[in-house]
């Protein structure tokens, strides 16, 4: 068991809302998420408007763009939010702390070195290939920080973010030098920075499996909210926690290194969006899940079309833009921790 505990503010009693009071709210939430993804298909350096699609005579050479460029990059924002978040909420739910995720406890750092050891040894190797390799990599590294945890006596929940920063950045200067001495810094920077825009049709359908790595994280969802309970609770319902927690584990490494081998490193999505929604829901990962993915997926969208319209027609990579946003929100999750414990 970890000393760090999930805040004491997540786990006040939520009532119970009627079905088509949720059914309404969610349907709201998939309408806001539909609006941007629509949003997102018009928004560019290429002038495409509906009536160029479907006027008289529609243009082609707009329906070709819509088809290899703008649909496939807007799926793969969506499929990247929400499988990064919900691995994110298994994260915190395995660490039992509401300050971590992939890219704060090294997962992440772990991924692209294993993305540039397998570069390194064979070039020409398959994306999928390089998506397991860099999953064997996300593993050992979330294996060995949750390791870690357990030999450190946490006397705060925020040493646990503190040590995960560290233990990432390590892995990170690792990398770095190995691929400063095989001169690969910048395929590494590529692998470090979220950005779809270069993502084409035939080029991201492996994000496709980490999202039905999302959705088995939703059927075994009971299994989680046990986990972040503690061991013993979960033994005493008759789980077994460590297999609970290898399956957390292969979730999230395997989820982690489809988004970096596809699109690069996309920050605090995984803290920002479970932590909105355990704000208002509570830790059950059943009821919360569904939110979280929509959530995840809106919030992507919208960092990726300010991305592109801040500085038009030059592009913000959507990993600029959700590091600021990410950063001033664990700023304020930081401060109303500390307002809390004094």
């Amino acid at each position: 068991m970890f000393a760090s505990s999930l805040s004491a503010s997540h786990h006040r009693p939520v009532p119970a809302k009627p079905l088509p009071d949720i059914a309404l709210k969610i349907a709201a939430a998939i309408l806001l998420v539909a609006c941007l993804a629509l949003v997102s298909l018009f928004v560019g350096v290429s002038d495409i408007s509906p009536l160029a699609l479907f006027g008289q005579g529609g243009d082609s050479q707009a329906a070709q763009i819509m088809l290899a460029s703008r649909i496939p990059r807007t799926a793969a924002i969506m499929l990247a939010g929400v499988s990064m978040a919900v691995a994110g909420t298994i994260m915190q739910m395995m660490a039992r702390n509401r300050f971590v995720e992939p890219s704060t406890v090294g997962t992440v750092d772990s991924a692209s070195l294993g993305i540039l050891a397998v570069t390194l040894v064979a070039p020409e190797t398959p994306i999928f290939v390089r998506m397991l390799v860099a999953s064997v990599f996300a593993l050992a590294g979330t294996a060995m920080f949750l390791r870690i945890l357990r030999s450190i006596p946490l006397r705060s929940v925020l040493m646990v973010p503190l040590v995960g920063i560290l233990f990432g950045n390590i892995i990170g200067a690792v990398a770095a030098f190995i691929a400063y001495r095989f001169e690969l810094l910048q395929a590494l920077n590529a692998w470090t920075t979220g950005d779809f825009s270069g993502v084409l049709r035939g080029r991201y359908e492996l994000l496709w499996v980490s999202f039905f790595l999302a959705a088995l994280a939703y059927v075994t969802a009971d299994r989680f909210t046990a986990a972040g309970l503690g061991e013993d609770f979960t033994t005493n319902l008759g789980l077994d926690y460590r297999r609970v927690l290898r399956l957390g584990l292969v979730i999230v490494a395997m989820v982690t290194a489809g988004v970096v081998a596809t699109v690069g490193m996309i920050p605090f999505v995984g803290l920002v969006v479970p932590n909105i929604v355990a704000m208002v829901l509570g830790d059950n990962v059943r009821r919360s899940l569904p939110w979280v993915a929509i959530l995840g997926a809106a919030l992507l969208l919208a960092c990726d079309i300010t991305g592109r319209i801040i500085r038009y027609p030059y592009e913000i990579p959507v990993g600029t833009i959700m590091g600021v946003v990410g950063s001033a929100f664990f700023l304020v999750l930081l401060l109303r921790r500390r307002r809390q414990l004094g």
